[in-house]
């Protein structure tokens, strides 16, 4: 078990071998197959991965503004500083970055399966999520087009000016927040649809 949980994609994969186990007992069990020619299941199944990248997404978003973003400033501004910048924050921006593609094309995806559109995006039904796919576009838009760039500086992947970066991290900090705002009422939206019909 150690060399399976020593091993990140080893992890994974056990997981999804875990997950496809639990399936087959359940479906011997209750004797209701999966079948792959059902719209519904593809949906479910599209649901499911949407959540996975969902969970990657804002994840990474609260570990930012819940651990590391009040944390750094606490470290000396020593080699264990640095070591942050160079190396846990790349990996952290990558996998944010694609946490939110990931979460936006399998919702939309979900939502032409699920009929939503266009009506949830123009509020003529289904609200909630009309409302949450707006705040969850707002979102990745932020990402991609102010935090992403803004990091690129603060933490002096791209060339720039001395007195550019703390303006850069200003900037980064200020909209990784906001998106910390949106995500309340946005994953409020996306689970009031399923759960509560709004």
């Amino acid at each position: 078990m150690a060399a399976i949980l020593r091993s990140l994609p080893r992890t994974l994969l056990a997981g999804l071998g875990l997950l496809i186990v639990i399936i087959l007992i359940v479906n011997a069990s209750t004797g209701q197959w999966i079948r792959l020619d059902d719209p519904a299941w593809w949906a479910f199944f599209m649901r499911w991965l949407h959540v996975m990248s969902g969970v990657m997404w804002v994840g990474l978003l609260y570990y930012l503004n819940f651990v590391q973003i009040p944390t750094v400033p606490k470290i000396e501004p020593s080699e264990h500083r640095q070591a942050i910048s160079k190396y846990i924050m790349p990996n952290v921006l990558f996998w944010f970055r694609y946490g939110a593609v990931a979460t936006v094309v399998t919702g939309l995806i979900l939502g032409h399966q699920m009929g939503y559109f266009p009506g949830a995006l123009i509020f003529r039904n289904n609200y909630a999520i009309g409302i949450g796919m707006w705040l969850a576009l707002i979102m990745a838009f932020n990402v991609w087009v102010i935090i992403w760039p803004a990091q690129k500086k603060a933490l002096g992947f791209v060339p720039c000016p001395a007195d550019e970066k703390p303006k850069a991290a200003r900037i980064a900090l200020l909209t990784s927040r906001f998106n910390t705002l949106l995500s309340i009422p946005m994953l409020y939206c996306m689970v009031a649809q399923q759960n509560a019909g709004l």
